[in-house]
């Protein structure tokens, strides 16, 4: 008789768990996220909820806003057929190809510019008022003239993209070079290193964390910049799929663009906080 009491307990226990289990699993979402990350995850979900109504109430036309489901197709069809003489995995490569080529060449020519504008006063004369002429042109604004010079072919993309990274890169590598304790480098020049030495293991490292900031709006900003470069003279990457679609009103081709772009910004960010807290994990605990 002593058996159905302990049995009643176990099957309540056992109906109670998921419902603990589920507020367990919550508080340790909040938790992880944040009170900003979850009203973020909210504010997301809120708007995916939105999108879904109004598609399946038919408040505003296919044409204008495609349905969820339309777009989610969408990108199945598209990454096994293609779409404009190209599959997704050719778009995508051909612009990620292009903006990292850029920032390799804005970093190899914005670094040395940043630390010579930081460490001299003789090279903060030179390239400080060119860098400050470049920094409030619009980068599209360089590409007619850019593509007078280089034609139409992927040189003059990179050159525009590197365009747009250059100042943000050189700005943060001369603030980061300027934020290094003097302590350290009198302590180095002390203990006898020379001016090379100096700069190649006191002054670059203690400007790194500002050089990784700046390559990270860098990117943002040539990201942005190469899907517009792409409207022009291109015939693969995301900004051209995302052209082409709209000259044929494929709206949904369109929408799943823009999400793709965002998508990988996201993870580009994402990927370069990860690096900076690798390369740089002393960096705010001076």
């Amino acid at each position: 008789m002593s058996s159905a009491p302990q049995t009643a307990v176990a099957l309540e226990a056992a109906c109670a768990a998921p419902a603990g289990t589920g507020r367990l699993a919550g508080r340790r979402l909040v938790a992880r996220l944040g009170l900003s990350g979850t009203i973020s995850l909210a504010v997301i979900a809120a708007l995916l909820g939105l999108w879904w109504l109004a598609a399946a109430r038919a408040w505003v036309p296919p044409l204008f806003l495609p349905a969820p489901w339309d777009v989610a197709g969408r990108l199945v069809s598209v990454w096994q057929q293609g779409f404009a003489d190209a599959t997704l995995a050719e778009h995508l490569g051909a612009s990620l190809g292009r903006v990292f080529a850029a920032l390799l060449v804005a970093v190899a020519v914005a670094v040395p510019v940043g630390l010579a504008i930081g460490l001299s006063p003789v090279g903060r004369g030179l390239f400080d008022p060119v860098i400050e002429f470049l920094r409030p042109i619009p980068p599209l604004a360089y590409l007619p003239l850019v593509v007078i010079w280089l034609g139409i072919g992927e040189p003059a993309k990179v050159v525009v993209i590197a365009l747009a990274m250059l100042a943000p890169v050189v700005i943060s590598t001369a603030a980061g070079v300027r934020s290094v304790s003097a302590s350290r480098i009198n302590a180095a020049r002390a203990f006898g290193a020379t001016r090379w030495q100096v700069a190649r293991f006191v002054v670059l490292p203690g400007a790194l964390p500002d050089i990784l900031t700046g390559i990270r709006i860098a990117l943002g900003a040539g990201w942005s910049t190469l899907v517009a470069a792409e409207l022009i003279a291109a015939t693969r990457g995301l900004g051209f799929m995302i052209q082409s679609a709209a000259n044929f009103l494929v709206t949904d081709v369109v929408v799943m663009g823009i999400f793709i772009i965002a998508a990988v910004a996201f993870a580009l960010e994402a990927g370069l906080r990860l690096l900076q807290r690798r390369l740089v994990p002393w960096a705010g605990r001076d």
